[in-house]
């Protein structure tokens, strides 16, 4: 007798697999946001793209998402700024008729030792990449929970949540918060058919990396990752698809991590060619 389940029996849809879904992406005006409104769009899904400052690429990324065939908006807000943020959403909300998935990807760090921070740039960065996501989800789990209808969301994390990057210990808490924050709410939204789940890309290539290092050392470092090379955004939107699609409903209080293997012991990978050269049995 055969195991499967009525779903999986059922013949391949051709209907694009979020066709009708309203996403909301904070953060999206480029780099990994960018990446995730255009494959959300991909997919038949109608996005608003939240910025902060970079209007212009914002609107660009209306545009390419438009000429996917969907509908696509941009709206500004402060992430950091719980009032702004509830405009946000509710705009959202007006614009597209309701909130069907949220992506809390806005984030802001600035590198320095624990003993040189400067706090003001210590506490944005906590502002921004852990308050912000925070007062997304929570505004836009509200909006989902009025509704009804269920719903998906996606922080984008880091593994910087877990591994102590010198040099960026405000983003480390951040980091290391908003995985708890997702799994604390994936739990106490699952009544709600309300999935949470998050992401921990790798090292991405994007412009925001382009603040801490030279396209030089960005190309070198990166072809000695496990994969060979760094990242691209549109690979952090595909999970992003996974994660929210229908079919993937069984998947709440997960981490998906798209890293190329950054986070495997790759600085030990000469190891793998000396087992190779040592003669069986040696």
């Amino acid at each position: 007798m055969s195991a499967e389940s009525p779903e999986s029996a059922s013949p391949v849809s051709s209907t694009p697999i979020l066709q009708g879904k309203r996403v909301l992406i904070s953060g999206a005006s480029r780099g990994i946001g960018r990446g995730i409104a255009l494959e959300m769009a991909s997919v038949g899904a109608e996005v608003t793209i939240n910025y902060h400052s970079n209007e212009g690429e914002a609107e660009d990324v209306v545009r390419e998402c438009e000429a996917m065939g969907t509908t696509a908006h941009a709206v500004g807000a402060d992430i950091s700024d719980e009032t702004k943020v509830q405009e946000l959403v509710d705009q959202a909300c007006e614009r597209m008729g309701g909130l069907d998935i949220v992506v809390s990807n806005a984030a802001y760090s600035d590198r320095h030792l624990m003993l040189e921070s400067d706090l003001d740039e210590f506490r944005r960065t906590i502002d921004v990449s852990m308050w912000g996501a925070f007062h997304l989800v929570r505004c836009g789990a509200r909006k989902m929970v009025d509704a009804g209808n269920g719903g998906n969301i996606v922080v984008i994390s880091s593994p910087h949540a877990h591994m102590p990057m010198p040099g960026a210990m405000a983003y480390n808490m951040a980091k290391a918060a908003n995985d708890q924050m997702a799994r604390t709410a994936a739990v106490e939204l699952a009544s709600h058919r309300i999935r949470v789940n998050i992401i921990h890309p790798g090292w991405i290539d994007t412009p925001g990396e382009r603040k801490f290092f030279q396209e030089e050392t960005l190309q070198t470092e990166g072809a000695k990752l496990p994969w060979g090379r760094l990242g691209q955004i549109r690979e952090i939107g595909r999970g992003a698809v996974f994660l929210c699609d229908p079919k993937s409903e069984y998947i709440t209080g997960s981490t998906l991590t798209i890293d190329g293997g950054i986070q495997l012991p790759w600085r030990e990978m000469y190891r793998v060619e000396e087992a190779r050269r040592e003669p069986v049995g040696s």
